[in-house]
């Protein structure tokens, strides 16, 4: 489970220390190297994730922020269609009405979609789209946004995201209960690699 460590200025920082790592392929997928507050991630023409239950501790959680980095990048894709979507890297916040979060608590990343009130956040690096786009998803339905951050390249980042605010964009309603995170790079449709990091992921509950 998810290991938060309180700093004093009201923020989360997250560990990513024994974060489960879902493959989508018994063949294939990529390798994520964690240490505490650091993600290496090394994606060669593959693609999974890794993520981690919240245990229904973050429901007042209104903003994240994280710094990012990709020095080896897949080509600018369309995120809409399916086949076609490679990204560096995509963050996951995924919500649920608190009534659901203690049921959410061992469930995999995949099964939690089961249920109907789950709600996703994808905040992605990569793509041909522009910053600040929202899109749909080709896997998700109505169940999840894309938030384009950066589009496909090379470069580092510090990112500060308005979770609140998305919801409700996205979804046309308030923002529920977050109950899990997830990492995934995916190069497997471009047959490409990625070579990209993740650090320093904070949950703020202003």
């Amino acid at each position: 489970m998810l290991v938060f460590i309180i700093n004093p200025a009201l923020a989360k920082s997250i560990n990513f220390d024994g974060w489960t790592h879902q493959k989508f392929s018994v063949f294939s997928s990529n390798k994520y190297i964690t240490n505490m507050n650091q993600v290496l991630v090394e994606s060669d023409k593959t693609v999974s994730m890794i993520w981690s239950a919240t245990e229904g501790k973050s429901g007042s959680t209104k903003k994240a922020s994280w710094t990012w980095e990709v020095t080896k990048t897949v080509p600018p894709t369309d995120l809409t269609i399916k086949g076609s979507d490679d990204r560096n890297l995509a963050m996951y916040f995924v919500f649920a009405e608190a009534k659901d979060a203690p049921t959410l608590q061992h469930k995999s990343m995949l099964s939690m979609l089961d249920n109907k009130s789950i709600r996703v956040l994808m905040y992605v690096f990569g793509g041909a789209h522009k910053r600040g786009d929202f899109l749909l998803t080709p896997y998700l339905g109505n169940q999840g946004k894309t938030i384009i951050l950066r589009p496909s390249g090379l470069g580092r980042f510090q990112e500060s995201v308005n979770l609140d605010q998305d919801f409700l964009t996205a979804f046309g309603a308030p923002i529920t209960t977050l109950v899990g995170l997830a990492i995934s790079a995916d190069s497997d449709d471009t047959k490409t690699k990625i070579r990209a990091s993740v650090a320093d992921l904070e949950l703020w509950n202003p």
